[in-house]
């Protein structure tokens, strides 16, 4: 029987010898150990929701949504809820919303939440996937062990709490850009999210500056290249959805395209810590409920700054960036969030793959100063910050309007760690491209292949061809 030895060749104690062994063993077999830690986890995370009595109104919400459009109600005068809330979303999204008239309240409360755990686990593969991690054990099983600690983050939490769809959305759209840009379908994923929810179209800009800032038309195979046809594609989805709900719902698309759509004051009060764009900054900021055009000069930095940043990526990952797809997605993401009039806190659901990029960049790095900065992330998003500061939805004046300073801070801690990672994205990628910083490309054909990768619209698998 061999025995367990150190590098001096001394023997290593039992103790140390068992604790390698279970290693190796859950190294061989991890997907039983990951199934059981998450379950664990998802199971205590039903019994916690389960004693607060969520009422899950959002998903209500998407409920008189679909019963509207059986009935053949006005979908933008309808209000649901006890809290007299209205439809917000593109017609489309009532036309998806329809099954969820059928089954009874509690069945229907029951399968969000397990539909819900189901899409953060295809998320979290994903997310890994776009990182191309992990490389000792079984995505699967990783991407399980992550949705069991990613669950407990504030975003995910309040998602699933509300019965939201923002795992469903976020989860569309890293499909897309994990896909091979040249697929023939790859942008419908995106087109559908936007479809929904509006806000993801803005992937589809990325995409495509990303074709024409990194490749340009090549001549040889006319004006395209796969990320123009892939932004391409993911327009021609979202006016697909829009045709298809004003073929079905000519009235409820006149309503929304022809003025719903342009006042987000339906969503809701701008003022609220809830509201983690830079408008509700700028609102609480000014102690006002409606800071006016004061936050679009903001906006339009943090567009700028946020596309730039993703395409300098984009551009960084052919110089060897390792996980520039990575960056370009989260980046966008960010972008989106930050510029939007009204993002709730659940819609940070993108903090798990800007999450897990920070833990995979501080591993690879050997950096305390990376470390830092992925524990600082962990911190923002898990410790339930915008929930710390007095808040009252229901108030005519809610407290929001009266913070101090310190107060402010707080509830402005989405916001600054979304503008905190764009400019980190921006100094890793022009350190690159300026050749302060070389990119670390793995060794073997494998390696080349993976740096390839990130190179892509999202980090899909297709290698860049040469100029």
């Amino acid at each position: 029987m061999s025995t367990s030895r150190r590098p001096d060749g001394s023997a290593a104690p039992p103790a140390l010898r068992g604790c390698r062994g279970i290693r190796d063993r859950l190294l061989r077999r991890p997907m039983a150990p990951a199934l059981a830690v998450s379950l664990l986890s998802f199971a205590a995370f039903w019994a916690a929701r389960h004693a607060t009595a969520p009422s899950m109104i959002d998903l209500m919400v998407y409920r008189a949504e679909g019963r509207a459009v059986l009935d053949g109600h006005d979908l933008y005068a309808m209000r649901a809820t006890y809290a007299d809330l209205p439809a917000t979303y593109p017609p489309f999204a009532a036309l998806l919303f329809l099954p969820l008239t059928l089954p009874e309240v509690p069945v229907l409360r029951a399968a969000a939440t397990v539909s819900g755990l189901v899409l953060l686990v295809a998320l979290a593969h994903l997310s890994l996937r776009l990182l191309h991690r992990p490389l000792h054990v079984p995505r699967p099983a990783a991407a399980l062990g992550v949705a069991a600690v990613a669950v407990w983050s504030e975003p995910v939490w309040t998602t699933l709490r509300y019965g939201q769809i923002n795992l469903l959305v976020a989860t569309l759209v890293l499909w897309d850009l994990t896909r091979r840009p040249g697929r023939r379908w790859a942008g419908v994923g995106i087109g559908i999210a936007a479809g929904i929810k509006l806000t993801p179209a803005l992937f589809a800009v990325y995409l495509a500056l990303h074709g024409l800032a990194l490749h340009g038309p090549d001549r040889r195979k006319g004006p395209w290249n796969p990320w123009l046809r892939q932004a391409a594609v993911a327009a021609a989805a979202f006016l697909g959805t829009a045709l298809l709900a004003a073929l079905l719902l000519p009235h409820d698309s006149l309503r929304f395209w022809s003025g719903a759509v342009l006042r987000p004051d339906r969503v809701g009060r701008a003022e609220l810590t809830d509201n983690q764009s830079l408008n509700g900054v700028a609102a609480r900021l000014l102690h006002t409920g409606d800071p006016g055009g004061l936050w679009l000069g903001p906006a339009l930095l943090a567009t700028v700054l946020g596309l730039g940043a993703a395409v300098a990526a984009a551009l960084a990952g052919r110089r060897g960036l390792p996980n520039a797809g990575a960056w370009s997605a989260a980046a966008c993401a960010v972008t989106m969030l930050l510029i939007s009039p009204i993002s709730w806190s659940h819609h940070w659901v993108w903090c798990l793959p800007l999450t897990l990029l920070l833990v995979v960049e501080a591993q690879r790095r050997r950096s305390l100063r990376w470390s830092a900065g992925a524990l600082l992330a962990a911190l923002v998003f898990w410790s339930y910050v915008p929930w710390w500061v007095p808040r009252d939805p229901d108030a005519p004046r809610p407290p929001e309007l009266h913070q101090n300073g310190a107060e402010i801070l707080l509830s402005a801690c989405y916001p600054l760690a979304g503008a905190v990672f764009l400019g980190v994205t921006a100094v890793v990628a022009l350190r690159v491209l300026c050749g302060g910083e070389s990119g670390h490309r793995p060794g073997g054909a494998a390696g080349t292949a993976r740096t390839a990768g990130d190179a892509g619209a999202g980090g899909g698998a297709q290698a860049v061809a040469k100029e």
